[in-house]
């Protein structure tokens, strides 16, 4: 290729690398915006967050459609074509993302007249916690081509699961105690598995961040077991 193509194929890499990152800052508000929206009951706050994944659906198509468009013109092999993969593949768990946290959202609608939140609230509060920084580490991790920090995102999803297992725990307690409990408490039940879903697809993100840089995949079954979700810190910067 003339340095003028070689320059060309490097701006449009670099294209799909800033509206991964664009992605990434909307996938990260929506949730922390559903979460916010859900603890406090605020309506408004929660039309935002479902009116935000009309972006996220937008830039994910474009996103595709440029890595095909790129794919067809430059016929990229090895390294290049990992970079235009893993932009489709991340793009894909991020849209997903924003459909997690808009459903968090639309809960939040739900549950507006609500006035008896339980204290299961406080356990998906350290759910969000750790799924945001999961998802935090995962795109960091893609922005630096980090595969320490990829391999800590994929290991440390154990956890979150750990919490959501104390939530189901809490909110079935409390179903039981009162029946007049039970619809708010499923709701808040949907909200649980939403918030680690999220966390699978930080998962997700991170080992597309491994086969990135170095070409190999991570093992089909992630860590299991007990591991105390106040292990947990954040790889330092």
């Amino acid at each position: 290729m003339t340095d003028h193509t070689v320059k060309a194929y490097d701006n449009e890499l670099e294209a799909l690398g800033r509206k991964i990152a664009e992605m990434g800052g909307i996938a990260e508000q929506m949730l922390s915006n559903a979460m916010d929206a859900l603890a406090t009951l605020d309506t408004s706050l929660a039309r935002t967050t479902v009116a935000m994944d009309q972006r996220l659906d937008i830039l994910q198509r474009d996103v595709e459609e440029q890595a095909i468009l790129t794919i067809a013109k430059r016929q990229p092999l090895a390294a290049d074509l990992r970079e235009i993969i893993a932009a489709i593949r991340i793009s894909g768990d991020l849209e997903r993302v924003g459909d997690l946290a808009k459903n968090i959202a639309k809960r939040a609608l739900k549950l507006s007249g609500e006035t008896r939140l339980p204290r299961a609230v406080v356990g998906l509060k350290s759910m969000h916690e750790a799924a945001a920084m999961l998802l935090k580490d995962a795109l960091d991790a893609y922005a630096l081509r980090d595969v320490e920090r990829a391999r800590m995102v994929w290991t440390h999803d154990v956890e979150l699961d750990a919490l959501e297992d104390s939530v189901f725990r809490d909110l079935l307690t409390f179903m039981m105690e009162d029946p007049r409990n039970i619809s708010f408490c499923a709701h808040l039940l949907f909200c649980s598995k939403n918030i680690e879903r999220i966390g699978d697809h930080s998962t997700n993100i991170a080992e597309t961040v491994v086969y990135l840089v170095t070409g190999e995949t991570l093992p089909m079954d992630r860590p299991k077991g007990p591991s105390p979700a106040a292990d947990y810190l954040p790889l330092p910067k």
